[in-house]
């Protein structure tokens, strides 16, 4: 298997580690792999791949979209980051929880987050690439974020002030989204036993 798979405190977040095939040339890994994601219960359709360039400092997130409802398995590219997965399910058990997780592009490894968990990162570095496999395309009219500092997530960052675009720093709360009706695109519901 070319890759290992880590639980999280949340178990629809998950840790992915691609096998590091490595010796004194380099190394080489297997990024994506469908037979193998299907065999560990990962998503086996991406349907679009973003990467973003930030300088030290910057917080993007946290983000999601409910139509077409997209999930997003995220990974370093160059630098370093803070990768954040926040529960924003109406109903769950860990709603308003968050898995966090330091990567780094010298040591490759991928965070799968579903379409019901609202994604961001802070970079950690001069320069920090995140890429972003999608399972649905972007649509602007049906997307929307948390606030980073929103105190319900209690998310604890390694920024103090960080730079934010102007749709970051106004993006509502927790509270705010479960008040709309579009959240009930996320409910929770317990699996079938």
């Amino acid at each position: 298997m070319p890759f290992t798979v880590e639980p999280t405190a949340i178990p629809e977040v998950r840790i992915v580690r691609p096998r590091v095939y490595s010796d004194e040339r380099g190394w080489f890994l297997e990024l994506l792999q469908l037979d193998a994601f299907a065999e560990l219960g990962l998503p086996t359709r991406f349907v679009q791949v973003n990467q973003s360039r930030s300088v030290r400092g910057v917080v993007r997130g946290l983000h999601f979209q409910w139509e077409p409802a997209q999930g997003k398995l995220m990974r370093v590219v160059a630098g370093r980051a803070f990768l954040v997965a926040a529960d924003i399910r109406p109903g769950s058990p860990t709603l308003g929880r968050a898995v966090t997780l330091e990567a780094s592009a010298d040591e490759p490894v991928l965070v799968w987050a579903p379409a019901s968990f609202a994604r961001g990162f802070a970079a950690l570095s001069d320069v920090t690439e995140i890429e972003y496999f999608c399972t649905a395309p972007y649509n602007p009219a049906n997307e929307s974020g948390i606030r980073w500092d929103d105190p319900e997530l209690a998310i604890p960052w390694p920024v103090e002030s960080p730079q934010l675009s102007p749709k970051d720093a106004a993006a509502g709360t927790l509270a705010d989204w479960l008040a709309r009706p579009e959240s009930a695109a996320f409910t929770w519901r317990p699996a079938a036993d």
